[in-house]
């Protein structure tokens, strides 16, 4: 359904892609991970034709050429931004029926699709109301639907749950769960335990590079055999013995693959033990255990969570983790801090501002307080300024509102 083949793009001399290959088979449901700025959303724009690539090899979306026919790319896949781009002037089905006619829809399949896919996300009740009014979470409901509309085969989703409270999180969470099981999901999210919980496999990218790609399962093994750690997985002991602990701690750091053993608090006559190491190291503890005579209690794996496997991936020195047969790319570069970053480079930048204003500090500058205003770019808008505590939204921009006709208000084809 997905394919991607060295997929690079610039934003002037800064590369937001670099040299990206994966491949998404029809019916995966995948999550796309990386911290911000690792290149997530432009390779999602890039795949929903709405952006273009600086180079790639291959680009297929649901057997379609994103460089060569992004419209039919268009039509072929559901794509939900970050910042839903609706209408707040619309009503719901007055939104949903414009986009169908985007679609090149008739009046006919409109009048039965709106209402499928807005009782399938729960909004169904809510078709007459002004878009503008819905909370948060009604929105994302209605992008949804927006992007389920022409039935497509492939969803491509940015942050579907960004900024929704815990309960609003767990619907979407469970809608896209119900979808998938239709359609080929390729996913972000910044909720970790939420890509968790709905994504079999998962990519991670850093830097705009690859890191890791396979099931959570297969990228622990894959720390574990490169000598990493097992990705923070740890075994729990609870024993009692006639040794001392320390004793019983020093045999068990002899064990092959057992990196440190940390004793913890003692329980009656038992010993316990936090056990970390490569992989799951209790078939060698418990025979260990064995031979020595001890009485178990406790041998427990604890699963490294996903959010220790990204950590471990983005801020530790560890190599690239990849499924079989997934192409190698370089090792992952460690997030620099303020002794090794670069200094900033400004080219070509020119500030207006009204008559008498003070001149703001450069942005970004180590050792410089991050001013709250900055002053218009635009000549013709002399006394403008943008507040920088609130973020700026540089999702694709929806066209004009639709006028609609008063003798056609259904619109669509005959």
């Amino acid at each position: 359904m997905i394919e991607v083949a060295h997929l690079t793009r610039r934003y002037g001399s800064a590369t937001a892609v670099d040299d990206l290959s994966f491949e998404v088979a029809k019916g995966e449901v995948v999550g796309f991970l990386g911290p911000n700025g690792a290149g997530k959303t432009t390779t999602m724009r890039i795949l929903a034709g709405y952006l273009p690539a600086t180079r790639a090899e291959r680009l297929l979306v649901a057997g379609h050429d994103v460089m060569r026919d992004s419209m039919a790319v268009r039509r072929a896949i559901g794509y939900l931004p970050e910042s839903v781009p609706l209408y707040p002037e619309l009503r719901v089905e007055e939104m949903m029926r414009f986009q169908g006619r985007l679609h090149r829809m008739s009046r006919q399949d409109l009048r039965t699709r709106i209402g499928e896919v807005l009782d399938r996300v729960g909004v169904l009740d809510r078709r007459k109301q002004l878009v503008g009014t819905l909370s948060r979470g009604l929105k994302q409901r209605v992008g949804l639907a927006v992007a389920l509309l022409p039935d497509p085969e492939v969803l491509i989703l940015d942050e579907p749950t960004s900024g929704l409270d815990p309960i609003q999180r767990g619907e979407v969470r469970n809608l896209i769960a119900a979808l998938s099981s239709e359609h080929t999901v390729l996913l972000s999210s910044h909720i970790l335990a939420e890509i968790e919980a709905m994504a079999p496999r998962v990519i991670i990218i850093h830097e705009g590079q690859k890191v890791a790609d396979g099931s959570q399962d297969q990228i622990i093994q894959r720390l574990g055999a490169s000598g990493s750690g097992g990705g923070a997985g740890h075994v729990l002991v609870e024993a009692a013995a006639p040794a001392e602990a320390s004793a019983m701690a020093e045999l068990m750091k002899s064990l092959p693959g057992v990196e440190t053993v940390t004793l913890g608090d003692r329980v009656g006559i038992h010993h316990s033990f936090r056990v970390s190491g490569e992989g799951d190291l209790r078939e060698d503890i418990g025979a260990l255990a064995m031979t020595q005579g001890w009485a178990l209690r406790e041998l427990t794996w604890k699963r490294p969570t996903l959010e220790q496997i990204f950590t471990r991936l983005v801020i530790g020195d560890v190599a690239p983790v990849l499924s079989e047969g997934a192409s190698s790319a370089p090792a992952p570069v460690a997030v620099p801090n303020a002794s090794n970053a670069p200094a900033p480079v400004t080219s070509g930048l020119e500030l207006s501002m009204p008559q008498g204003a003070k001149k703001p500090l450069p942005l970004g500058t180590p050792g410089t307080a991050q001013p709250k205003t900055i002053y218009s770019l635009n000549p013709f808008d002399r006394g403008a300024s943008r507040d920088l505590s609130k973020p700026v939204s540089v999702d694709p921009v929806p066209p004009a509102a639709p006028k609609l006709d008063p003798l056609d208000p259904e619109g669509g084809d005959a």
